[in-house]
């Protein structure tokens, strides 16, 4: 298995790799309270079966390949076959690399492939001398939480109405580079 730049994507992949989304059986549950000038926000875990499955089609091929054209994506291959991506966003305005969309086929998953890609994404980050690696993930996604907040992220924000699923409370998680 090899990491490496990936450049534009000929075909749909994710075709081949099983399931394409989630499924836990435990969420995060966020409860946001505004008082005056102060607002807060918890986070509690919750024992509940959450299930989310995605497909990519062809346009959001396309809309990645826009993405991946600048050169700091990466993709992890097994015989040349790539088996899982992380495809990331330079922003320069503010000095952040964005995770955009991070999936590995399903038969690969748990094999430290995701810890090898984001070893990636922070290298590349130092190099453009980023100053976060920051992504969004969904109150329900507990692996990715748990996958992320091991591999150093940290919780910085959410948004409670960018999902019109009223289950799903978008976070914010980012990395100091």
């Amino acid at each position: 298995m090899e990491i490496k730049k990936l450049n534009k994507l000929t075909y749909n992949p994710t075709l081949n790799w099983g399931l394409n989304g989630y499924e836990t059986d435990k969420i995060f549950v966020i409860t946001a309270i505004e008082i005056g000038n102060s607002f807060e926000f918890n986070l509690r875990e919750k024992n509940q079966h959450y299930r989310k499955i995605w497909e990519t089609d062809s346009h959001d091929i396309d809309e990645l390949n826009e993405i991946i054209e600048q050169g700091h994506s990466f993709g992890a291959f097994d015989n040349d076959e790539l088996i899982g991506w992380i495809i990331c966003d330079f922003r320069e305005w503010n000095n952040s690399l964005f995770i955009e969309n991070m999936l590995i086929s399903e038969k690969y998953r748990g094999q430290n492939i995701g810890r090898l890609l984001i070893k990636s994404v922070n290298r590349e980050a130092r190099d453009l001398q980023c100053r976060i690696v920051e992504l969004e993930t969904q109150n329900t996604n507990y692996p990715a939480i748990q996958f992320y907040r091991k591999a150093g992220f940290l919780l910085t924000g959410i948004n409670t109405k960018l999902y019109n699923d009223s289950t799903e409370t978008t976070l914010y998680m980012s990395f100091e580079v």
